[in-house]
């Protein structure tokens, strides 16, 4: 990755450099992972929340910060890309890291790494091997911890009973011209409680047509059972897990063209290939002669 585009001394495409921000406590990311362990979900939002409000040293495998031929590195864990980190000056100086590094808020290398599925691995010197953070829980902190839920994510069909709701939404699904499809899924996340989620297959996703697919769900969750929740899922986000789960998994329970409707928008909807599943929470410590490791490559860039 060119590592001058997401932070370094010039402000980037998501706010000013680290040093620019206020407020924070230095100490609190690593006082989090120390209470990161596997099932502790609890612990690992905490640590979340707190890179979310901090910052980490990236280690740069080749270049310099700010220069345009920075990349970070580059781990591979399972089949999976993460790019290491520290977590302080002191952190930096025990990993005898001896080639460059970049200090960024963990907003901004959140935002950065996940639109690529890369994701962080702090501390990968540490004993036990650090922490690894995947690329859907950077989504999470790009967006804000509280909009998404926590992972690691259990997802089913729905069992609750809900005729008059589901009738509601078919019948004016074919009223509004955006809807191509809408599928469904229950689901529980790690922290808080579970959910029905109705993915949203559009042809248009204009302002207008979302503001009436907005009035729709509106309409339709007026009459769901009594203390039922319900979100609403972007079928084409191909970021978000539940979308991914729901086109692998789920059969639309309306379907515009299956049911005779020829398509009404000026364009086609986007076809969505399945896709494979993603790690969510503490990973394994990572294999190998120990750190530090061979020589990476580099992240390759977006």
């Amino acid at each position: 990755m060119n590592a001058a585009a997401a932070g370094g001394g010039a402000p980037g495409p998501w706010g000013p450099p680290p040093a620019a921000r206020p407020g924070g406590d230095p100490g609190a990311l690593e006082r989090a992972l120390r209470e990161v362990a596997p099932e502790r979900y609890e612990a690992y939002e905490g640590m979340l929340r707190a890179l979310a409000e901090g910052q980490v040293w990236m280690l740069l495998w080749h270049g310099s910060a700010g220069s345009p031929d920075a990349q970070y590195g580059n781990m591979d864990v399972s089949g999976h890309g993460y790019a290491p980190a520290v977590t302080s000056p002191e952190q930096l100086a025990s990993s005898g890291w001896a080639r460059g590094h970049e200090v960024i808020s963990g907003q901004e290398i959140a935002a950065s790494l996940y639109r690529t599925r890369w994701g962080l691995w702090l501390n990968p010197h540490a004993p036990g091997g650090g922490v690894g953070i995947p690329w859907a829980d950077l989504r999470r902190i790009a967006a804000g911890l509280d909009r998404l839920p926590a992972g690691p994510l259990h997802l089913s069909e729905p069992q609750v009973q809900a005729p008059q709701f589901y009738g509601l939404l078919e019948h004016q699904a074919l009223e509004v011209r955006a809807v191509r499809a809408l599928r469904r899924a229950w689901v529980r996340p790690a922290v808080g409680e579970p959910y029905l989620a109705i993915g949203l297959e559009l042809y248009d996703t204009s302002p207008p047509a979302v503001e009436a697919v907005r009035a729709l769900m509106q309409r339709a969750i007026a009459v769901a059972p009594e203390g039922l929740a319900v979100s609403t899922v972007a079928m084409g986000d191909e970021y978000d897990p539940v979308a991914m789960w729901m086109r692998a998994n789920a059969r639309p329970f309306f379907d515009r063209e299956a049911a005779g409707r020829p398509p009404v928008a000026p364009y086609p909807a986007q076809a969505y290939p399945p896709q494979a599943s993603y790690p969510y929470g503490t990973q394994p410590p990572p294999a190998g002669p120990g750190w530090p490791q061979q020589p990476w490559p580099g992240y390759p860039g977006r």
